[in-house]
Formats: C-alpha cells, sequence, structure tokens
C-alpha cells in the first residue's frame, strides 16, 4: 500500500527535475563592447576574460584565420555529448550543455579575437552555485581535444 502511494509523488518529482532543472536561459549572453558576461559571484563559472583566480581560465589560440578557427570549435563542440548550437555567427558561438542525469543545462559561449588570435570563453551553469567543478573540467576538455587539432 505504501508502494502504491509513494511511487506517483517520486514520480511526480523526478519529472519535475528533468523538466524543471534546464533552467531559464539568461539574458546577459553574448558579446558586448568585446567582451562575455562577467561570471557571477557563485563558482559555477569560468571565462577566458576573467581576472580572478576562481573563475578565470586561458583562452584557445589559433594560428589559423578566423573562419577556420571557428569551423574547427563548431565541429570539436558537436563531437562532444548533450550539446545543442543556440546561436552561431562569424565571430561568436553559443552552445547549451545538459547533463545526463538530472538535465541542468550550462551554457557555454565562444568569442573569436581575431587581433588576439584567441577564441575566449565562458562556461556557466544556470542553476545552483557549485557546479562541482563541471564547467571548468568540460573547459579543458575542449581544450585537450583543441590541442589535437591544427588550427
Amino acid at each position: 500500500m505504501k508502494t502504491m502511494i509513494l511511487l506517483p509523488v517520486v514520480c511526480s518529482v523526478l519529472g519535475f527535475c528533468f523538466i524543471g532543472c534546464t533552467g531559464v536561459m539568461p539574458t546577459n549572453l553574448g558579446v558586448k563592447d568585446g567582451k562575455l558576461a562577467p561570471c557571477p559571484d557563485t563558482p559555477n563559472c569560468v571565462s577566458s576574460q576573467s581576472t580572478d583566480r576562481e573563475h578565470g581560465i586561458e583562452p584557445l589560440p589559433f594560428t589559423k584565420t578566423p573562419a577556420e578557427a571557428m569551423a574547427a570549435l563548431e565541429r570539436t563542440i558537436l563531437a562532444m555529448k548533450r550539446t545543442r548550437i543556440v546561436a552561431r555567427t562569424d565571430q561568436y558561438l553559443h552552445v547549451e550543455f545538459t547533463s545526463f542525469l538530472w538535465r541542468f543545462v550550462d551554457d557555454v559561449e565562444f568569442f573569436v579575437d581575431a587581433r588576439a588570435r584567441v577564441i575566449h570563453l565562458r562556461s556557466a551553469s544556470r542553476l545552483g552555485k557549485s557546479d562541482l567543478g563541471v564547467n571548468r573540467e568540460r573547459v579543458e576538455a575542449i581544450r585537450a581535444a583543441w590541442k589535437g587539432i591544427d588550427i
């Protein structure tokens, strides 16, 4: 009898989490005056344009043309699991990464700085305070794949 009562409750909670953990896309995404949005004070964000140790991470260097770098970046991203490209221009790429179990969505942005020959990036969780290092690990996985490309 207890199982029959608990089962609908558990299914409802799990259903809410799978649907409700995506969060709402932030309104401050994109490039403004050559900059990606700054990271919030929470530890669930990394950015190559951040100067503090907690949020800072290195950009991706490239030696070929910006168009070739962006094409290689897009191929790299699409080879990763649970990705969806939200927006793409010649200089900007916005990708959603969705976690497997709870369907948490992280927004990852890339901005080509042709003059500096780097791709700046920002990876941030939509929900919560801590991401247990997931955003930094994701960027380092992208960096590892990037190093294997002649770009």
